[in-house]
């Protein structure tokens, strides 16, 4: 083995002139240039000497050429590699396993703290500083929309409020997103079901056709047959947009592409063990008036204040099956609209045939039905209408210059930008193809919006570099294009016009502007989204749906259940957006947010109705942060018992950004049994740690798991595991030994400053729509220090990447050219309006 010599690692190597970053603080002001790892580094400076006993004694010895432990060699290592940006990957990947205490493995000899602390803070330093004046923006990538951000860009382009996403394939994942440029391909199959939806869209908001009668469904979301006796059915309120003294039903959205009569059709529970029976005794129907356009229709039965929620228990022949008593009274069914009530009918309170009779549950509404236009009253007038016709032609001569202003005003927006002449001639192309066949003026701007709908400067989000710019040289976004990435990263959608013009006349890329704008959108109901689809896929919590928890160890979980574990996590992550609040909320808090059925699960008192509220919590409840949610400990089990290791991984991989490596192929399964005898969660995984090759990742994985272990596969609190009281103590590989959740969120609070990188990493990731690089690690860290010196505020760490290197900057990318696009990408010359296909 090659040893390493002192010259390698020079005190000249290590002379470098930091930026003056005095400005760091000003976040109002200025962009977040990444500042020295400590205030004294110049006195941390690591000597030849140290730095020589620091490689040779304590990590050479297996990561060399020969040995390469964890496919890592330290032989081409030098000092001068930091100060000149070489092995940029390879340091930072030291620096995070070094600082976070994981290398040197525990079961090797460990360096003194002091000298741990210094060679991070060297490291970091010279990382830092390079950074500072040759930032990395890392490889610009041409992204396609996704199509949770098609379907939001459509919603705001044309004032369109129908959901298209479900009508596109799920997109790919990448570093836990799926707004990831590297896996978001396009296939001739995607194209098809782009041209599909978009002719769909440009005939729904153009409005011309008058629409063939046809039916919209929404099943209502139920629990399955309870004992062979029907879906169960409550006496609460199941929706925010239903009335407060409502019970069961629900809401669906409808769009009316014309004003007129409609059929809202109700199929009512029939108590059966085959509920997707639809017979015509259990249907009821109202006729209501509706104006064109997006509206919320639902159902419910009003609340009875002694109902009877018995369950019977039925038996498989006739002459066992208990019959009701009292003959079924006629019950008020309410048809809404808007939140307002617009018919109500009477119907029985339970189905009786001429066989049998069943009153296992209250009557409730299983399925919504909109049938309709059965008539078509009026002209038309939508708001989707008003946004694209911006013009009326008075005659002939005006039809082709109203027709410019239509399509150049929508394609501004759309295309995010000021619009040239040839930018939006395939419009007009598709606009005079239709009105060539015969088309009228309506029916020209319908081909145009659904050329628009295709086009690849919507459909892409592509950014430009300076005439003549040199492959790999850096320069500042364009400011048309910072207006995209920001309205991608908090709206998942287009900018808005206030972005529009301050793009368009050369603000928007001032550090303050640009600060200031993000939390205006951050104030605006649109940052949902920010919640929807960041924190979603960060904490899991769109796998909450496909959880399916076994009913016959779980019999309590239901519907309700699952829809108040999700809304819990989003309103907890909202509310920190919303009012600034501190990161280290994540690890502990003092409040969450429960509505009754939530609160009965965690045995909290005093809470009363479905309505999801902030409830302060008391620390006996063992509630408060992320860790004592529901959703998370749901997501992170299996359907009939705990995970020990999911758990540990996920708080690992989410929480602190350091994941364990990926399972050998040949895992074998965990034994439950042993010697005739039930085994707990800590007796399989000890068994299963014997193995040496196993134990080195569950040694960290486990300990954190093994903290959680007094919450069940829901997120009940439980005291026995098979039989057995539950030993929810854990010891860390360095020792440390804690006990349970309480102590685990000591632990991740004593880490708060790997916790803050680790969010800031997963946010940025989402902001980029790329994994991280080594040249974004100093901005991190960067970003990081600045929420910690604000008390770790959540937008000052959301403020700090906005204005970071790695979101303002874009480098030109090397070899090839930009991505153009034009129509050999997507060929949008011509819409044929009639089929959906695209003609050449």
């Amino acid at each position: 083995m090659r040893r390493i010599g002192a010259n390698h690692f020079g005190r000249a190597g290590l002379t470098i002139s930091l930026l003056a970053l005095a400005a760091t603080s000003a976040l109002h002001s200025a962009p977040p240039h990444p500042a020295p790892a400590s205030s004294d580094a110049s006195n941390d400076i690591f000597n030849d000497k140290a730095t020589l006993s620091m490689v040779e004694d304590y990590c050479a010895s297996c990561h060399n050429d020969i040995d390469e432990a964890g496919s890592l060699s330290f032989d081409d290592l030098r000092g001068d590699d930091i100060p000149q940006g070489r092995r940029a990957e390879i340091w930072e990947a030291i620096l995070r396993k070094v600082s976070q205490d994981e290398m040197p493995p525990h079961t090797k000899r460990q360096p003194p703290p002091e000298m741990r602390a210094a060679f991070v803070r060297w490291v970091a330093a010279g990382r830092d500083a390079f950074a500072a004046v040759h930032p990395d923006p890392g490889r610009a990538t041409l992204r396609r929309l996704n199509r949770v951000e098609y379907a939001a860009a459509v919603r705001d382009l044309l004032a369109l409020n129908v959901d298209v996403s479900r009508e596109l394939p799920q997109d790919n994942s990448g570093y836990g997103f799926d707004n990831i440029a590297d896996v978001l391909s396009v296939s001739p199959t995607l194209v098809e079901r782009y041209v599909a939806v978009g002719t769909k869209v440009a005939r729904l908001a153009t409005g011309i056709d008058r629409p063939r009668p046809s039916v919209a469904s929404y099943i209502v979301p139920k629990d399955g047959s309870i004992m062979n006796s029907g879906r169960p059915a409550y006496n609460e309120r199941m929706s925010e947009d239903l009335p407060p003294a409502s019970r069961g039903g629900g809401v669906m959205d409808f769009y009316a592409r014309a004003a007129g009569d409609y059929d809202v059709v109700g199929w009512l529970n029939a108590n059966t063990n085959n509920e997707s029976d639809r017979l015509p005794q259990d249907r009821v129907s109202a006729r209501v008036r509706l104006g064109a356009g997006a509206h919320r229709i639902g159902m419910a039965f009003r609340r009875d204040v002694a109902p009877d929620e018995s369950v019977q228990f039925l038996r498989n022949n006739l002459d066992e099956v208990p019959l009701p008593v009292n003959k079924p009274v006629m019950l008020p069914l309410d048809v809404l609209v808007d939140g307002r009530r617009a018919a109500t009918l009477m119907v029985p309170s339970y189905r009786l045939s001429d066989r049998y009779a069943q009153q296992n549950f209250p009557r409730d509404v299983m399925e919504i039905d909109v049938a309709g236009p059965t008539v078509i009253i009026g002209a038309q007038d939508t708001p989707s209408r008003r946004r694209i016709f911006t013009c009326r032609p008075a005659n002939a001569a005006q039809e082709d210059g109203c027709a410019r202003q239509i399509l150049g005003n929508l394609a501004r927006r759309a295309y995010r930008r000021t619009i040239a002449p040839d930018d939006f001639s395939p419009l007009l192309r598709a606009y005079a193809g239709e009105r060539a066949a015969g088309g009228q003026f309506e029916r020209g701007i319908e081909a145009g919006v659904a050329a628009l709908l295709v086009s690849p400067h919507f459909l892409f989000q592509a950014e430009s570099d300076p005439a003549g710019a040199a492959p790999g040289t850096v320069h500042p976004v364009a400011d048309r294009d910072l207006a995209t990435r920001l309205s991608l990263f908090l709206w998942s959608s287009l900018p808005d016009e206030t972005l529009l013009r301050l793009a368009e006349t050369h603000q928007l890329h001032r550090p303050d502007v640009l600060a200031a704008q993000a939390m205006r959108m951050l104030d605006d109901p649109r940052a949902k989204a920010l919640t929807r689809h960041f924190a979603g896929q960060w904490l899991y919590l769109r796998n909450l749906d496909q959880q399916r928890p076994d009913t016959d160890v779980f019999p309590q979980f239901d519907t309700r259940l699952r829809g108040a574990m999700a809304a819990e996590t989003e309103l907890f992550f909202a509310h920190l957006v919303k009012t600034n609040g501190s990161l280290l909320d994540f690890l502990s808090s003092d409040y969450t947010f429960l509505n009754q059925r939530l609160a009965e699960h965690y045995g909290i008192p005093g809470v009363r109705g479905t309505a999801m509220r902030k409830v302060a919590l008391d620390p006996r409840w063992g509630r408060g942060g992320l860790l004592g949610q529901a959703s998370i400990l749901t997501v992170t089990s299996y359907g009939n018992h705990t995970s020990v290791v999911k758990r540990g991984k996920w708080v690992l991989e989410n929480l602190l950004s350091s994941p364990p490596p990926p399972p050998p192929p040949d895992v074998p399964a965990l034994k439950t049994m042993h010697d005739g005898k039930l085994l707990s969660a800590r007796e399989q995984l000890e068994l299963h740690r014997a193995d040496p090759a196993c134990a080195a990742c569950h040694v960290r994985m486990d300990p954190i798991g093994f903290a959680m272990e007094n919450y069940d596969a829901i997120g009940a609190r439980r005291t026995m595991d098979a039989g057995q009281v539950i030993d929810a103590s854990a010891t860390l590989p360095d020792g440390t030994r804690f006990a349970g959740l309480p102590g685990l969120r000591r632990i991740l609070l004593a880490r708060k400053n790997q916790f803050t990188q680790a969010f800031t990493e997963k946010l940025m990731t989402y902001a980029l729509g790329r994994g991280i690089i080594a040249g974004d690690r100093p901005q991190i860290r960067a970003i990081a220090r600045m929420g910690a010196a604000d008390n770790f505020r959540i937008r000052t760490v959301i403020r700090g990447i906005v204005l970071s290197d790695a979101f303002r900057l874009r480098k030109v990318p090397a070899g090839a050219a930009q991505m153009t696009l034009n129509a050999t990408t997507l060929n949008t010359a011509t819409l044929n309006t009639n089929g959906g296909s695209l003609r050449p």
